[in-house]
């Protein structure tokens, strides 16, 4: 039998709204999935540069840098995965709270992981789709993943040994194959700046 949890939300006056005003404009997760090697944390890096050019208060997540810290020990099974991202779903959600635009690179590989997503950080989330084909993700493998995956040295590593589920309806999609970062980071913008606008 479990035992029962006598816990209370503590409630304060300062809400997110009033850290929104402070900061002048309102608080989103901006949320990249997409294959690694995709060119995720590098459209995330430049878009940051320019929101903070902007006077805009940001900062990012980075996959590897949570399983670095937060995360780390966890595996790259599916429950790990799924408790990866839950973990830093709820991490993102006290981000915006402070009225931050959250910058988030993930895998996020599963349409019910992106979904818990959008539930847990509601109106806040805005997931940007960075579609790269596989091919030219390995061509690319900067880190050596799909090298040592193919060799069999790495196990459960998405879109070789593990499924990546394409969204179904991502507030944003950037095409790599026919876009230059530039493009990309403008797309990123367009859709992102007229969500944070002005808080009132």
């Amino acid at each position: 039998m479990k035992e029962k949890l006598h816990i209370v939300e503590q409630l304060y006056s300062i809400t997110r709204h009033d850290r929104e005003l402070a900061n002048g404009h309102k608080a989103a997760c901006v949320w990249f999935t997409g294959l690694s090697g995709s060119g995720k944390s590098t459209i995330a890096n430049v878009v940051e540069q320019e929101l903070y050019s902007k006077g805009i208060r940001t900062y990012t997540l980075d996959g590897d840098n949570i399983r670095k810290g937060l995360n780390k020990g966890l595996t790259f099974t599916d429950e790990d995965r799924s408790e990866n991202l839950r973990r830093i779903g709820e991490v993102a959600k006290l981000m915006c709270d402070t009225g931050l635009v959250l910058l988030a690179t993930f895998i996020t590989p599963l349409e019910r992981q992106r979904q818990s997503l959008r539930e847990l950080l509601g109106d806040m989330f805005i997931e940007v789709f960075v579609d790269t084909p596989i091919e030219i993700c390995e061509q690319r493998d900067v880190k050596g993943l799909y090298k040592k995956a193919r060799a069999g040295e790495i196990s459960n590593f998405t879109g070789i040994s593990s499924p990546f589920e394409h969204p179904v309806s991502p507030e944003l999609y950037i095409d790599t194959t026919n876009q230059t970062l530039e493009q990309c980071v403008n797309l990123v913008l367009e859709g992102v700046l007229p969500r944070i606008k002005s808080a009132n």
